[in-house]
């Protein structure tokens, strides 16, 4: 057994942490080495990440950790890096909320059909899948200059490695994978004009993507050879790999932080038309799993307005919240009207007075609003995967950073009729090395994985309070004209 932790990098919207992890078939111990901000910059009317400032806070967490068995990599999806013959990256990657894809979707639909493009594909639409970016970067000289795309955390590993490769649950995300055969899917590529020999090769998760580098080791302190595995890369494919499930149990999962995405766990794609009309997404997980989920803004929109009323305590508003008027008013948090930032507060007044509801007039009744919408939204998500997968629910997991909001999770329990188990909150970390032990023959497999998390992390069950039909109500005032 290794004595010395692994290394977990968990990549957020919001800020970057370099977790540790000690573990045995039966001890699993995570410790916060360090946390750094992901703050986005906007250059012109451009929104980037600050690609070099996250690649630092991996530097200055890595340098705390002490020695480590092997370090893993995920962060978010869809996004980029375009990089040079040289191997140089041309720019900072954009930012998925950038508004230079809006309405580029429907010039990809000329060229192949949303119907067909779901068929081959699976993936919901999102103005932000990387399918669209790279149609919004037709035509630039950034774009003609590139050889190489390599995914968020597939850049970081090159710089980590010098080795490239392009991470399976990742790259599901793009919108240019087949999952039944979790390979490119070549001919909706050639249609919509994507030349695929800019990915490297796909790598699943287990595999060793390299070690770090001569000049890294200097840079941290560590002594080498220090491998890099290929996690499941996409923080939400780490977070589902390390929801607590017991052997059997027909569970649905709500991974939460600035994103909601609540699915199911299965073993092949659903791609009927039906569920493309639900805009629900297939995409891949570890040991070839399906997630089939839907995105939900999430607790993006909480976020977006305790920086409106620069309140960066959330506690003294959940604390309110939970004093205030349930359902009260309540807005659909799947409406892409809410992926920009700026203004949420008036926003949501503004959704509400559309739908003839009350505006929220106070931050409490805000808050309160937001957290029943999201609560409505994992019921309506859950309920139509279920049917459209035709698989029953028994529990639902909550997990990531939501799974400490005990209103949000006493809410969803309310809205699904169902028991909620919340935690672990931080899932993507656990799941980034739980894939790292099992490649170095500390765990067995993914039952095994799911017990040890169940055995060793805090989780809190929430029961519903009462019947369901207040939310019933709810849905029906949301969907009336």
């Amino acid at each position: 057994m290794p004595t010395t932790p692994y290394a977990a990098i968990d990549l957020g919207a919001s800020s970057g942490r370099v977790i540790t992890a000690q573990l045995t078939p039966t001890t699993l111990n995570l410790s916060e080495a360090h946390r750094f901000p992901n703050r986005p910059v906007r250059t012109g009317p451009a929104l980037h990440w600050d690609i070099l400032a996250l690649y630092t806070g991996i530097l200055d967490g890595l340098r705390k950790t002490g020695q480590v068995t092997s370090v893993g990599i995920d962060s978010w999806a869809v996004d980029h890096g375009l990089l040079d013959a040289d191997g140089a990256l041309l720019g900072n990657p954009f930012h998925y909320r950038d508004t230079r894809t809006d309405h580029v979707a429907e010039q990809v639909w000329t060229r192949v059909p949303p119907a067909e493009l779901y068929a081959a594909t699976g993936l919901q639409y999102a103005p932000f899948n990387t399918l669209y970016q790279l149609a919004a970067a037709r035509d630039t000289a950034r774009l003609a200059a590139a050889r190489t795309l390599l995914l968020i955390p597939d850049l970081l590993t090159y710089w980590l490695t010098g080795e490239q490769g392009t991470e399976l649950t990742n790259a599901s995300t793009t919108q240019l994978i087949d999952p039944r055969t979790g390979d490119w899917a070549h001919e909706i590529a050639a249609r919509a004009g994507i030349d695929l020999g800019l990915f490297p090769p796909l790598r699943r998760p287990g595999d060793r993507a390299g070690e770090l580098l001569p000049h890294v080791l200097d840079e941290t302190g560590l002594t080498g050879p220090v491998p890099v595995t290929t996690v499941a890369s996409h923080d939400t494919a780490s977070a589902v790999a390390a929801v607590p499930a017991a052997d059997g149990e027909n569970f649905a999962y709500i991974c939460t932080g600035t994103w909601s995405l609540a699915g199911l766990e299965l073993d092949a794609p659903v791609l009927t038309e039906a569920s493309r009309a639900a805009n629900f997404t297939n995409e891949l997980g570890v040991d070839g799993t399906v997630r089939y989920l839907r995105n939900i803004m999430g607790l993006w929109l909480l976020q977006e307005c305790q920086r409106a009323w620069d309140e960066p305590d959330v506690t003294p508003l959940l604390r309110a919240a939970a004093q205030a008027e349930g359902l009260r008013s309540v807005v659909d948090a799947s409406d892409a009207g809410f992926l920009a930032p700026g203004a949420m507060p008036e926003r949501i007044a503004t959704a509400c007075r559309a739908t003839g509801q009350p505006e929220p007039r106070t931050r409490a009744e805000t808050t309160r609003c937001i957290l029943d919408s999201l609560a409505l939204a994992h019921r309506g998500a859950l309920t139509q995967a279920a049917r459209l997968a035709d698989r029953p629910v028994d529990v639902v997991h909550i997990v990531g950073g939501g799974a400490r909001n005990a209103l949000l999770c006493q809410l969803t329990a309310d809205a699904c009729g169902l028991p909620v188990v919340a935690g672990p909150a931080e899932a993507a970390a656990l799941g980034n090395v739980l894939v790292q032990a099992r490649a170095d023959g500390v765990l067995g497999d993914r039952a095994a994985a799911r017990r040890l998390v169940a055995g060793t992390q805090s989780l809190t069950r929430y029961t519903p309070r009462g019947p369901t039909a207040a939310w019933t109500a709810a849905e029906a005032r949301l969907a009336a004209p």
